[in-house]
């Protein structure tokens, strides 16, 4: 059940930017199909993640990927939210939640239940924190990349907001983190 309710929103998304692609590309907003042409490629990832593995897909994780795009690609950079300065550093804290509760279930998957009970909380702290803020890089570099080899600006403030995105980045991973270290601390006490 819940591949077939990820295939309907990967496919609908997939659809809703093909279709944004189209109408943009037919009036002549460049920057506007660009960005709905690589939201057809960013709701294609789960969608051949469906369709050709066996994974076992977290629905509230998939639910907030596809919002966070669509905040992200058809709020922000069609829609021009971006305008707003709070905007992007909005999207930043989330993303560093987002990415934060994708490192907990990575963590789940990756250890033996038994083995979780002789983890430090303090491990289970730094390890969602690490992936998160990770990510958060690995986005800067993108941008930064874009920037320089394609004459984009997604770094509008330079080296400003790369450091703004950052912080928030970081906020929002260590509030999950935390919450996943005392969670992990309590279970610790309690087995």
């Amino acid at each position: 059940m819940k591949r077939k309710i990820l295939l309907v929103l990967s496919a609908a998304y997939v659809i809703f930017m093909a279709y944004l692609c189209f109408y943009y590309f037919s009036k002549d907003e460049t920057h506007s199909y660009q960005v709905a042409f690589g939201g057809i490629f960013c709701g294609l990832i789960p969608l051949g993640l469906i369709l050709f593995t066996k994974i076992k897909f977290n629905m509230p994780i998939m639910i907030s990927y596809f919002a966070f795009l669509f905040a992200s690609q058809y709020l922000g950079s069609i829609l021009d939210f971006y305008r707003f300065g709070w905007w992007d550093t909005f999207l930043h804290l989330l993303s560093g939640a987002l990415l934060a509760f994708v490192a907990i279930a990575l963590y789940e998957r990756m250890t033996h239940q038994k083995a979780r009970k002789e983890i430090s909380y303090w491990l289970v702290f730094l390890f969602v924190l690490s992936f998160s803020v990770f990510g958060g890089v690995v986005w800067e570099i993108y941008e930064f990349s874009m920037d320089q080899f394609f004459g984009m600006t997604l770094q509008g403030g330079g080296n400003f907001d790369t450091m703004v995105d950052l912080l928030a980045d970081t906020a929002g991973a260590i509030v999950i983190a935390a919450i996943a270290a005392f969670r992990t601390k309590i279970r610790f006490k309690m087995s």
